[in-house]
């Protein structure tokens, strides 16, 4: 009977497990892992810092097996490879979504190239597509040889209708979508995700299914849709990325010059000092990343040389002049060569050439003037003798010819009321010793406390 029984006991133990291992099945099933998406963000000129955050996180992302979404608003590459980033989007073996948005954002240029390579593109309502050139903002007379085939062979890769060549001029989102330069207008990157849920798009490593739909509600969450990551520059790829503008450029290389020539007016090296140190490196960082007319750069210097030189003759004059026209010179040569977009504005150099003006020919000229004139009294001062108003240890007060100064102990500390004797100048500073009793009558000028 045992033996009897014994096949049944097997069957239903196998019956049970197989049941157990479907109902896991079915657990699985209803709860997927999510789809990873990062939104990458790219705004402002395609320059250094950008194009290495952008071309980490697409490694990363290529790594990881990430749908990429760019956040695109950007009038084109500085003095970078376009094609070559658009390349290396066109070979992603994960998809790349590229969104222009949101208003009133724009894709022109080497940024308008994200686009055709990418798997699918998207903008916003009222955004700006093109113009496709200038490529790159730093050469605006520079444009690749096969960029039309380049194109071309993007658009074929991904299975984009796309009507070529299109007009090299700015068009509305619609214009984009009736060129097939864009596939869809959403006004968020969230409804493209949504509207991108269940399209088969191209990638480099062949067709590929979206499931990207973003959840709604709490069930929705709860079946497992997507992992959204939100990502930009660190804070210093910003900085680095906000002052390689040459209008940013022109400010900081201004701002510093002007530091270091208040510091000429003054004893030693102060904050003005370590401010323009601070300020010219992020100008020469800068200038790296969008490199100035080397000539016009050289012009302007020279007009701050001569602007510096009239202060320190102490007059307004001829100098000045020739400073003030080489400076304004300067500030317009040294990055005229720049696509429009990028040129600093006629205002801000106007501006800056009054400001100019006002600082180096009556600023500092009226500052040092008044600096000589301390000076010159200062030393008038020396061998008279004056009444210390505070302990001197070894700074404090004193008080020599109806005046107060301040005053440094060459010698031992010195008590509030004791006579001294100026032995000497040190920048602003009065250099005393004590006078002992009965030496010499003091200064007539002295007060009663």
């Amino acid at each position: 009977m045992r033996r009897a029984l014994f096949p049944f006991a097997v069957v239903l133990v196998s019956v049970l497990l197989s049941g157990t291992a479907f109902a896991s099945a079915g657990e699985v099933a209803r709860a997927p892992e999510p789809t990873p998406i990062e939104v990458l963000k790219i705004e402002g000129p395609l320059d250094r810092p950008l194009l290495a955050f952008l071309q980490d996180r697409l490694d990363v992302a290529e790594a990881e097996g990430t749908i990429v979404v760019l956040q695109l608003d950007s009038a084109g590459a500085l003095d970078q490879d376009a094609v070559a980033l658009a390349d290396r989007v066109a070979s992603m073996t994960v998809p790349v979504l590229t969104w222009v948005g949101p208003v009133p954002a724009r894709a022109s240029g080497g940024a308008l190239l994200l686009l055709h390579a990418s798997s699918l593109a998207a903008v916003s309502p009222g955004s700006q597509t093109g113009p496709l050139t200038p490529i790159d903002l730093a050469d605006p007379d520079e444009q690749p040889a096969d960029l039309q085939a380049r194109i071309a062979g993007w658009a074929e890769a991904r299975g984009h209708d796309t009507t070529l060549p299109y007009p090299d001029e700015a068009l509305t989102a619609q214009q984009a979508l009736d060129l097939g330069i864009a596939q869809r207008s959403t006004s968020s990157v969230v409804q493209l995700l949504n509207e991108a849920d269940g399209a088969e798009v191209h990638t480099a490593s062949g067709p590929w299914v979206l499931h990207t739909k973003v959840a709604a509600d709490e069930a929705q969450a709860q079946e497992g849709t997507v992992a959204l990551r939100f990502n930009e520059p660190g804070p210093i790829k910003r900085v680095q990325h906000a002052v390689a503008t040459p209008s940013m450029i022109y400010w900081l290389l201004v701002l510093a010059l002007a530091a270091f020539a208040f510091e000429l007016t003054q004893p030693g090296f102060g904050f003005a000092g370590f401010s323009g140190v601070f300020l010219l490196a992020l100008a020469v960082y800068g200038i790296t990343v969008a490199p100035p007319m080397w000539l016009g750069l050289a012009v302007l210097l020279a007009g701050h040389v001569a602007l510096v030189l009239d202060v320190r003759l102490r007059r307004l004059g001829v100098l000045s002049a020739i400073g003030i026209v080489l400076f304004a010179v300067g500030s317009w040569w040294s990055w005229a060569h720049v696509a429009e977009g990028l040129h600093i504005s006629p205002w801000l150099i106007a501006g800056a050439v009054v400001a100019a003006t006002l600082y180096y020919g009556f600023g500092l000229t009226v500052a040092i003037q008044a600096h000589d004139r301390v000076v010159h009294a200062q030393r008038g001062l020396i061998g008279l003798v004056g009444e210390s108003r505070g302990r001197l240890a070894p700074d404090g007060p004193v008080y020599v010819k109806g005046a107060l100064w301040r005053g440094r102990s060459t010698g031992q500390p010195i008590d509030p009321g004791a006579k001294v004797r100026v032995r000497g100048v040190d920048g602003l500073i009065l250099k005393v010793e004590a006078e002992p009793e009965g030496a010499a009558e003091p200064d007539p000028d002295v007060a009663v406390r």
